[in-house]
């Protein structure tokens, strides 16, 4: 009787085992495998970080007990970081100019019209000559006779001499915005800072707001704009004859404070960087 006894009793270890064994490797993640003879959180990886059996999780996960648990992605609620690129064009002398700029994602819409703008556009406004074109190729940014420049870093939107411009708050903004500058710029112009948060960082970024006829009212440096506040009127201050607003965004580059520049630094690339308005202007409801 003894020997049948320990025979099955042998025999139900073994299966005990022997399940436990395929328990283990069934909970490991695909292209890993479970060691039957150590406890489970070792076997899944989930012990110090130097475990040659930790399992190869995919980005963007970790391992947790035998399994891959996704990890929260700041940019969901932070905004995606801009990705800047190296372009350039030739200058009206015909000499080669490169600079940084921030073109649209692809992702964003290409029509002007979904976005909340300053002003109004026109039924009749013409965005292909008068949006971002930084981004296109060297012969296909806007010259003309007229202009001192080649491309264009913003968006001009016509409208009535006297409009008034309201200040749009930018996608994943804190806070309200401020006054950076007040003066002469772009013509009559207003700058403002805001402060957008990408992945999970606060990124500076400014918006010039130009060729106003005036600035708003009491308007100074130092003040605290909320959304919708009046920033000035629709003008042709340094485009004479050209009735327009002209919109511009640019992020500061790292290390720099905006409260520092010279109105000159303001718009230049060495301190800030051409952004495409339509990566942080709010979509329209």
């Amino acid at each position: 009787m003894g020997r049948p006894l320990v025979r099955a009793a042998a025999a139900l270890l073994a299966l005990a085992f022997g399940l436990r064994a395929v328990s283990l490797l069934a909970a490991a993640p695909p292209g890993t495998a479970a060691s039957a003879n150590q406890p489970p959180a070792l076997a899944a990886g989930a012990g110090t970080a130097s475990s040659a059996s930790a399992p190869s999780c995919p980005p963007r996960t970790l391992p947790d007990g035998g399994v891959c648990v996704p990890v929260p992605d700041g940019s969901r609620e932070g905004g995606q970081a801009l990705a800047e690129q190296r372009a350039q064009h030739h200058d009206r002398e015909g000499r080669l100019r490169v600079y940084d700029q921030i073109p649209r994602r692809p992702e964003r819409p290409a029509d002007y019209r979904k976005y909340q703008l300053p002003v109004p556009a026109l039924p009749q406004q013409s965005f292909v000559t008068s949006g971002y074109d930084l981004d296109l190729p060297d012969d296909e940014q806007r010259r003309g006779a007229e202009m001192k420049a080649v491309g264009h870093g913003g968006v001009d939107l016509a409208q009535k001499r006297g409009t008034p411009v309201a200040l749009v708050p930018l996608e994943h903004q804190v806070g309200d915005a401020d006054v950076l500058f007040v003066g002469k710029l772009f013509g009559n112009s207003v700058v403002t800072h805001h402060a957008v948060r990408e992945q999970g960082a606060l990124r500076d970024y400014l918006v010039i707001y130009g060729h106003l006829e005036k600035p708003a009212s009491g308007l100074v440096r130092g003040s605290t704009l909320p959304a919708g506040a009046t920033v000035g009127y629709v003008g042709d201050s340094g485009s004479p004859g050209v009735v327009h607003l002209h919109v511009e965004v640019r992020r500061a580059r790292e290390g720099i404070s905006l409260s520092a520049l010279a109105p000159g630094e303001l718009a230049h690339n060495s301190k800030t960087v051409a952004c495409d308005p339509r990566n942080v202007l709010p979509l329209r409801p």
